[in-house]
C-alpha cells in the first residue's frame, strides 16, 4: 500500500511539474514572436503593453522561463519530479553553451565591470569553462536547464534593472565608429534566450532522455520555420502596406472612366499600372515595365524549359553514366551557382553585338534564359531518375519503344519535379536587375509610354529567317530595373502631390505581385499534374 501511494504522489507531481514545463514551452513561443515583431519594429521596445513597458514585459517573462526551467531541473535532480535523464547534456550542448557563455562573459566583464581586451578575454574564457564543466558534467537535466536558465536570468534581470534598456548603445569603438543599439540588440537577445529556455523546457516536458532530446529539436524545428514563415508575412505585409497608396494614387470607379479594351471603355481606372509614362499624362504609370517583365519570362521559360528537359532526358535516358554525365552534372551545379552579372556581362559581349549592337528585349530574354536553363536541367534530371524502373519495364514489356516509354510514362511522371523547377527558377529570373540593366534596358521610362507588342510585331520577309519581329530588337524596361532606377534617382512616376517614396514602394508591390503570380500559375501546374497522376 505504500508503494502504491508513493506511486500515486510521484504521478500526481509529475503531472503538474509536465504541466509547468508545457507552460514555460507555450511562454518560450509567444516570447520570441514576440521578440521577432519588435525586431521587425511592428512593435517598438520603447512602446508600451497593456501599460507596461516593452522591454520591462520581455525582462519579466524572461525571469519566469529561466526560474521555470532551473526549477524543473533541479526538482528532476533531487528526485521530486520523475524523468528518465541521462548520464551528461553530451560535447555538443557543452560546447554551445560554453560559446554563449564565453560572449557573456566577455560582454559583461568589458561593458560593466570595464575591464580591457586581456582582462575581458582572460574572463570570458573562465565564465565559458564554467559553462561547459557545469553542462558536460553532471546529469542531463542539470547540464540542459541550468547554464540555459541561467542565460534567461540574467538577461531578464539586466532588462528590468535597466542596465539594458530602450536608450541603451555600445559603441564598439572601431574605425567606423560603429555601435549596437538596444532596437537590435533587446530583440536578438531575447529571441535567443526564447530559443534556449524553450528548448530545455521542453527537453524537460519529455522527461529528458532520447525523448526528451526529440521534443527539444522538434521545438527548434518549428520554432525556425515559423519564423521564416513569419518573416515572409511580415515581408508581404509591409509591402503591401507601403506600396498600396502609390498604387491608388489617381484611381477612379465608374462607367467609361478606364482605358478602351476591345473597343469598350472599362469601369475602373487605375494609372499606376494602366499608363505609361507621357507628357500628357496626369498620372504616369509602369504598364510598360510590366509588360516587359513578363515577357521576359515567357521568353526565358520558352528558351530554356525545352533545351533542358531534352537535355535531362538525353542524360537520364540515352547517355551512359561516366565521365561526361559527371562533368555535365558539375558544370550545370556551377552555372546555376555563378552570379546574375556574369551572366548579364555574358550577354552584354556575346548577345547584343549578335543582335544590332543595341540593348534589346530578346537580348534579355535569352540572357535570363542561360540562367534559368541549369536549374531546368538539374531538376528535370532528378525528376526522371525519381521515376521507377518499374515503369520502364512494365512499358518495354508492352512491346513500347524506348522513346514512346520516355513521352507517355517518364516524362508525365516526371513533369511536378519539372515544374518545380521552373518555379523556383522564374522567382530568381524575374526579379533580376544586373542582367537585364546590361542587356535590354534603355533608359528608365520608355518613350511615349508604349509596351512591347511582341504578338503583333512578328511580320514575313522575303529573305532568311522569313520571319522579323522589330519589337524585340527594340530596348524596353522591366519591373526591378526601374524600381533600381527610382530609388537611385529618388523621383516618382506621379502628380506632383505624391511622394518619390510611395511610387518605389507601388513599383515593388506591383513587382511582388508579378512574381507571386508566376509563382501561383507554376504551383497549379503543378497541382493539375499531380492529380491527374494520382499522386494525391
Amino acid at each position: 500500500m505504500a508503494g502504491a501511494a508513493e506511486t500515486r504522489l510521484v504521478s500526481r507531481d509529475t503531472s503538474r511539474a509536465n504541466a509547468v514545463a508545457a507552460v514555460a514551452v507555450g511562454l518560450a513561443a509567444l516570447l520570441f514572436v514576440l521578440a521577432l515583431t519588435a525586431l521587425f519594429e511592428v512593435v517598438t521596445i520603447s512602446d508600451p503593453i497593456g501599460g507596461v513597458p516593452v522591454v520591462a514585459l520581455l525582462g519579466g517573462v524572461l525571469l519566469l522561463l529561466g526560474g521555470a526551467v532551473v526549477v524543473f531541473g533541479v526538482g528532476s535532480y533531487l528526485g521530486i519530479v520523475e524523468t528518465q535523464p541521462s548520464e551528461s547534456a553530451g560535447l555538443v550542448a557543452a560546447a554551445a553553451f560554453s560559446v554563449v557563455w564565453v560572449v557573456i562573459g566577455g560582454s559583461v566583464a568589458a561593458q560593466v565591470l570595464g575591464l580591457g581586451g586581456i582582462g575581458s578575454a582572460v574572463a570570458a574564457l573562465l565564465v565559458g569553462g564554467a559553462a561547459f564543466a557545469i553542462t558536460a558534467v553532471p546529469r542531463e537535466d542539470i547540464g540542459s536547464t541550468v547554464p540555459a536558465g541561467a542565460v534567461s536570468l540574467l538577461t531578464g534581470a539586466a532588462y528590468l534593472t535597466g542596465a539594458i534598456g530602450p536608450a541603451w548603445v555600445w559603441n564598439l569603438n572601431f574605425e567606423q565608429q560603429a555601435s549596437l543599439t538596444a532596437e537590435f540588440v533587446i530583440p536578438v537577445g531575447t529571441l535567443f534566450c526564447a530559443l534556449l529556455t524553450g528548448w530545455a523546457a521542453a527537453k524537460a516536458y519529455g522527461g529528458f532522455g532520447a525523448r526528451g532530446r526529440r521534443m527539444g529539436a522538434y521545438l527548434l524545428i518549428y520554432l525556425n520555420a515559423g519564423s521564416i514563415v513569419g518573416v515572409l508575412f511580415l515581408l508581404l505585409a509591409f509591402t503591401t502596406f507601403k506600396g498600396l497608396p502609390g498604387l491608388f494614387t489617381g484611381a477612379e470607379v465608374g462607367p467609361g472612366v478606364g482605358p478602351a479594351v476591345f473597343g469598350v471603355s472599362l469601369p475602373v481606372s487605375l494609372p499606376f499600372v494602366m499608363n505609361g509614362v507621357a507628357l500628357l499624362n496626369d498620372f504616369q504609370g509602369v504598364l510598360p515595365a510590366i509588360a516587359g517583365t513578363i515577357w521576359l519570362v515567357i521568353g526565358a521559360v520558352l528558351f530554356a524549359v525545352p533545351l533542358g528537359v531534352g537535355a535531362a532526358i538525353f542524360l537520364t535516358e540515352y547517355a551512359e553514366r561516366g565521365r561526361f554525365t559527371q562533368v555535365v552534372e558539375v558544370a550545370t551545379n556551377g552555372l546555376w551557382s555563378t552570379p546574375s552579372i556574369v551572366f548579364g556581362l555574358f550577354g552584354f559581349a556575346f548577345l547584343v553585338p549578335r543582335f544590332g549592337g543595341n540593348k534589346s528585349l530578346i537580348s534579355g530574354m535569352l540572357t535570363l534564359g542561360f540562367m534559368l536553363l541549369p536549374l531546368v536541367l538539374i531538376t528535370s534530371r532528378e525528376a526522371m531518375l525519381a521515376v521507377p524502373d518499374e515503369y520502364r519495364d512494365a512499358s518495354a514489356a508492352l512491346g513500347v519503344s524506348k522513346w514512346q516509354t520516355i513521352r507517355s510514362v517518364v516524362v508525365p511522371a516526371a513533369l511536378p519535379g519539372v515544374v518545380t523547377g521552373v518555379i523556383l527558377g522564374v522567382g530568381r529570373i524575374a526579379g533580376e536587375t544586373a542582367p537585364i540593366l546590361l542587356t535590354m534596358t534603355g533608359g528608365t521610362f520608355v518613350p511615349g509610354g508604349q509596351t512591347a507588342d511582341v504578338i503583333g510585331g512578328f511580320e514575313f520577309v522575303s529573305s532568311p529567317p522569313f520571319v522579323a519581329n522589330p519589337e524585340l530588337l527594340q530596348a524596353t524596361t522591366a519591373l526591378p530595373f526601374q524600381l533600381y532606377a527610382l530609388i537611385t534617382a529618388g523621383v516618382g512616376l506621379g502628380d506632383t502631390v505624391s511622394s518619390p517614396e510611395q511610387f518605389q514602394w507601388a513599383t515593388a508591390f506591383v513587382l511582388l505581385l508579378v512574381v507571386l503570380s508566376f509563382y501561383a500559375i507554376g504551383i497549379g501546374a503543378r497541382y493539375y499534374f499531380r492529380r491527374r497522376l494520382n499522386y494525391e
